[in-house]
């Protein structure tokens, strides 16, 4: 973050690679049927939680994950696809199991995110854009959970908690009177947002990023900023009109 100076984080993160997905490319994934044996829904298998958990994973235990807890396939059908025995592949599914089970249960501790597009969901859209809009701190930190989570990849800062939420928004996102225009979209199954910020001396805002939201009932759980080389793929321009 060159030029700014923002506060110490709460901890460093593991996770070097993340990427959103945009919503548009995924129709029609829920409701294709996984294989009897498949332990994810699709619409848990996409989230950022999960991509984010499976990047803990090494290859092969990602590949038998994916494979066996996603799409379902039979350890039979697992072992031909990969060239393992049965043991290696039964073995490296208990690892891996392990590991995201460690990982999701945190975020399997809060409630169910508001249906998308419903009325709740909306009206969260609508006060988060609003606090963006106008640069509002204490209006976006009253959206928060108590143990709201702040990621940046690929950098591997991490801000959790209110007070640290509280003070980065000040220190960086609202610093000198900073307002955004957000405009909605959708990635991983969840709220998202292409970022612009004003230009005070022209008619015109310049794109700042996307930031993708997970949601706790009629809060935000996480809120998961990427650059704006993802912006392309949701369609969305690299300025707008102010």
């Amino acid at each position: 973050m060159p030029g700014l100076d923002p506060p110490a984080p709460t901890r460093l993160g593991e996770v070097v690679w993340l990427e959103p997905y945009p919503d548009v490319l995924l129709e029609g994934l829920a409701a294709r049927a996984p294989g009897p044996e498949a332990r994810y829904e699709a619409s848990e298998a996409i989230s950022l939680a999960f991509v984010t958990a499976m990047q803990l994973l090494p290859p092969r235990q990602r590949a038998v994950v994916v494979l066996r807890d996603v799409l379902g396939f039979s350890t039979r059908e697992v072992t031909g696809m990969l060239d393992a025995s049965e043991q290696s592949a039964s073995s490296a599914l208990k690892r891996a199991r392990a590991t995201l089970r460690r990982e999701l249960d945190s975020s399997r501790q809060h409630q169910p995110p508001a249906p998308p597009n419903s009325p709740a969901e909306q009206q969260l859209v609508a006060r988060f854009t609003r606090a963006y809009a106008t640069g509002d701190v204490h209006g976006l930190i009253a959206l928060l959970t108590d143990d709201i989570v702040l990621a940046m990849p690929p950098l591997p800062l991490l801000y959790q908690g209110l007070t640290a939420a509280a003070q980065f928004h000040t220190a960086v996102t609202f610093r000198h009177g900073r307002t955004l225009r957000l405009i909605p979209t959708r990635a991983n199954g969840q709220p998202a947002f292409g970022m612009y910020v004003r230009d005070p001396h022209a008619r015109v805002a310049h794109a700042n990023g996307l930031m993708v939201l997970t949601l706790s009932g009629d809060q935000i759980s996480a809120m998961t900023r990427f650059d704006t080389s993802v912006l392309d793929r949701f369609g969305l321009p690299r300025t707008l009109p102010d």
